[in-house]
């Protein structure tokens, strides 16, 4: 298979979305322009996937993976490590309810309580106790690649339909994540069900890259493939110009990762740990963001 420059295949989606795109009403009042139903491939072998035509702000990648990671879903380490792009949705003490870190590392599930007794209602039967069950997913899938690599349930996923209710925002990716082992190397597909093509769309492949790469070093494997499948991908009304400016910025070559050999474990990872090299690229863009 042939795999475009990062870059080449940004520029595509922003000139579908200009050329094919339908103005569309959105949460925010903002207005879109949207298509529905794409998909993006790149190559983790050949290069890291930031776009170089403009800025990306790579501690804020990083940081935000690695407090996915923790499980955290409050935005106090995220501001201590200078990383603001949770702010606008965070309560005045800075909690976000039951977002991607909980649901990662710590799913809450009802099981049946075998170790109480069944209790009897109106003699016509017995009904069971329940507690609740907390699922590591990411743990669960480590495991998971390490001991059957070719199992099709390699699955990582941010939608609790329970818990959406009481996110601060319900989440635009992860829905699911799938891993798949082949000849040594990890690949993932992503789905994203809300995709800002402006500020969105290079921070999660960005961040799903980085993912990749970390799972595989964990799990003893290469970074293979990332794919990423796109339910609704949109333009801002108000970043439609920014975009058709930022088509005409010639890219630079692809950076590369670096991450430390010696973490082998998913928890241990830090900002120095993690390093992208040859990061060349246009100045950034300032874009308003829609909440």
């Amino acid at each position: 298979m042939t795999y475009q420059h990062v870059d080449q295949t940004y520029f595509d989606l922003i000139n579908d979305v200009l050329t094919n795109g339908v103005e569309k009403t959105d949460r925010t009042g903002t207005g879109t322009i949207s298509v529905f139903g794409r998909q993006c491939r790149y190559d983790l072998t050949k290069g890291f996937p930031i776009i170089t035509s403009k800025r990306v702000h790579w501690k804020s990648v990083v940081g935000e993976l690695l407090w996915f990671l923790k499980g955290d879903t409050n935005i106090k380490w995220l501001k201590e490590n200078g990383i603001s792009i949770w702010d606008e949705w965070a309560d005045k003490d800075g909690n976000l309810g039951p977002v991607y870190g909980k649901q990662w590392r710590s799913w809450t599930s009802l099981v049946t309580d075998l170790s109480s007794e069944l209790h009897m209602k109106d003699g016509i039967g017995f009904i069971p106790t329940y507690k609740d069950k907390s699922i590591d997913q990411i743990k669960d899938v480590i495991q998971q690649i390490k001991t059957n690599p070719d199992s099709r349930r390699l699955i990582v996923s941010t939608w609790n339909v329970a818990d959406i209710p009481q996110m601060a925002l319900a989440p635009c990716h992860g829905l699911p994540i799938q891993f798949d082992v082949t000849n040594g190397k990890l690949s993932c597909q992503v789905y994203i069900r809300s995709n800002d093509l402006g500020l969105g769309n290079p921070f999660n492949v960005a961040s799903y890259a980085l993912l990749t790469h970390i799972i595989a070093q964990v799990c003893d494997l290469t970074a293979g493939e990332l794919i990423i499948t796109i339910g609704n991908l949109h333009i801002y009304s108000n970043h439609v110009e920014a975009l058709k400016q930022q088509l005409h910025r010639t890219p630079y070559p692809m950076a590369h990762l670096l991450l430390d050999e010696r973490v082998k474990d998913v928890d241990s990872f830090t900002f120095d740990d993690i390093k992208i090299m040859n990061y060349q690229h246009h100045p950034s863009i300032k874009l308003p963001v829609a909440v």
